[in-house]
């Protein structure tokens, strides 16, 4: 499924992205404690990223701009850590109405559209991660199941 990933990531919708993954996990009979994990955390990661994709304003987490959405891309916001900051960086790119907190030229980051990212704060807020203040942390052990989650989608790509 690897090539096929790779052209779904580039181009398209969430759904389109979300479908082969949801039915992958169904064939590969995974335990329930990771399956139905899943499903919402890709999507709640591709909401936010589809937008900046359709964008061209990808970047990774060290603010570098990325041409592509590639699975690799995705595995590297899959990080909670990095998920919790790329939320709070889209946050504030809507209050300023241009994306900040990258490394992207000034040219890119001024044609920046709001991004809807009430998907992946409910998701993060499910997960203790605190949408008014970026400098609390959340629980380990929300880190280290996040890490097992990724891992199974790791596998089904």
């Amino acid at each position: 499924m690897k090539q096929e990933s790779n052209e779904l990531f580039k181009n398209a919708t969430l759904e389109e992205i979300i479908q082969p993954i949801v039915a992958e996990l169904k064939n590969r009979n995974e335990s329930p404690f990771w399956s139905d994990k899943v499903e919402p955390f890709t999507k709640a990661v591709l909401s936010v990223l589809i937008p900046l994709r359709d964008q061209d304003l990808l970047f990774n987490p060290e603010g570098r701009y990325e041409k592509e959405l590639t699975p690799e891309l995705f595995f590297r916001w899959c990080d909670f850590v990095s998920l919790k900051m790329l939320a709070f960086t889209l946050e504030y790119s809507n209050e300023a109405k241009k994306l900040v907190r990258t490394k992207l030229d000034e040219e890119k980051i001024l044609k920046y559209q709001t991004v809807d990212i009430s998907e992946l704060a409910t998701y993060l807020a499910k997960y203790s991660v605190n949408m008014e203040n970026e400098a609390l942390d959340f629980p380990i052990a929300n880190y280290n199941l996040h890490l097992g989650v990724t891992n199974v989608i790791k596998s089904l790509l």
